[in-house]
């Protein structure tokens, strides 16, 4: 992929504005939802579903992925010229979720031909949504003593276990996913499965959270049926793989909490917008309440410094093919930053922000709270932070375990 600029750049972007006026619907022009909807679970419109099509058919749903594999084998200027131009006329790109995100990404470096060009084109047209099985009710931060077995059974592997935390289950086509396919080994005996979510056997249970959503799901696979062609990398290989697709993962949800908070839907107010409007301003304009105000302008400086290293880090990434170990910085870094952002929100709100619903609080003071508690969760996913921290020390910065030095014994 090449890099372009100037004439060329100008004459890209000329390209996407007739592309844009040519197939996206007016209709939906910044109405999110609607061009979200079957990423967000939801019936499609025609509309949507036809613009879904489009964008996927010209491969700009995942814009910066090779040609060869359905994407759009643009550049990142040229990638940054299409979301500029898209935004422009209120269109979002409704290709997504962990496909594109986590698995995708680990499946182009990872996966056979076959795997590839079985998997890839639901992915880069939105047609087949993934889910991940990793997490166990015993098995969180030490995942790898999981216990979800996969049996061999001549031209197919019997999956029997539970899963847990699994993110989009209940509306998931495909789960990724990781079993026990040798019981003498922990770590070198894990494979790792693709696996149909419609197969008999697979039941999936939401969970009810503390803001009041569902997107965390119970799984069970009781005597699943998976071919033997559905194993992704070597046979008691899958912890490699499956380390590889959590930096992607890190890194994504660092990027989706520098952004914002995941799961919002409507724009919110800025922490000093909402600290003057409620606690009112001094003769000079700043905020009434010193405290506060030291601490939104700590935040802010710390939200500053957070954008732009995630930014070199992208950078980065670009550069040496993809996240490494530091994605456990960024990820640790985004949840303490998005967990700080959406309390002094509700702080800067006063009562209006301790709303649950009801005719006394608007939907945006509803949406601050629930974002507040689904925020705690930030610290948790994707890896908790002690154990982001554990990589920092053992895998950035090189520091010796000390469970390991037999003189501390």
């Amino acid at each position: 992929m090449a890099d372009f600029g100037g004439t060329e750049l100008e004459a890209f972007r000329a390209e996407v504005r007739d592309w844009l006026e040519e197939n996206f619907p007016t209709s939906l022009a910044h109405d999110a939802n609607a061009q979200l909807a079957k990423l967000q679970a939801k019936p499609e419109s025609d509309e949507a579903r036809a613009w879904r099509l489009a964008l996927g058919a010209k491969g700009w749903g995942v814009p910066t992925w090779a040609k060869e594999h359905g994407g759009g084998g643009l550049s990142r200027e040229q990638a940054k010229v299409l979301a500029e131009e898209m935004a422009k006329v209120g269109g979002h790109n409704p290709i997504g979720g962990m496909g594109v995100r986590f698995f995708g990404p680990t499946l182009l470096e990872y996966g056979s031909e076959a795997l590839k060009r079985q998997h890839l084109p639901g992915i880069v047209m939105g047609e087949v949504w993934w889910c991940q099985g990793y997490s166990e009710p015993g098995s969180g931060s030490d995942l790898a003593s999981l216990q979800t077995r996969a049996e061999e059974k001549g031209d197919h592997f019997l999956v029997n276990g539970q899963k847990v935390w699994t993110s989009g289950a209940q509306h998931a086509d495909m789960c990724y996913c990781l079993v026990r396919t040798d019981t003498s080994k922990k770590h070198e005996g894990i494979s790792f499965l693709l696996i149909d979510m419609k197969a008999p056997g697979v039941e999936v249970r939401p969970i009810p959270l503390i803001n009041g959503t569902s997107p965390f799901c119970e799984t069970f696979f009781t005597d699943v049926k998976v071919p033997k062609d559905q194993l992704f990398g070597p046979l008691n290989g899958g912890w490699t793989v499956a380390k590889r697709l959590m930096q992607f993962e890190r890194d994504s949800i660092a990027g989706s909490l520098g952004a914002g908070n995941i799961g919002q839907t409507l724009a919110m107010p800025t922490i000093p917008e909402a600290a003057k409007a409620s606690l009112g301003v001094e003769d000079d304009g700043r905020l009434a309440d010193a405290d506060l105000r030291r601490r939104i302008t700590d935040h802010l400086m710390e939200n500053r410094a957070f954008q732009l290293t995630m930014k070199r880090a992208a950078e980065d990434a670009r550069a040496s093919n993809g996240p490494s170990n530091a994605a456990a910085i960024m990820k640790y870094a985004g949840a303490k930053v998005a967990q700080e952002r959406n309390e002094l929100l509700v702080e800067a709100l006063g009562y209006q922000g301790l709303g649950w619903g009801g005719e006394g609080f608007s939907p945006v003071e509803v949406q601050a709270m629930r974002s507040m508690l689904r925020s705690k969760a930030n610290s948790i996913e994707g890896g908790t932070s002690e154990i982001n921290l554990n990589i920092v020390a053992k895998r950035v910065l090189g520091l010796p375990d000390p469970l390991s030095n037999k003189s501390l014994q």
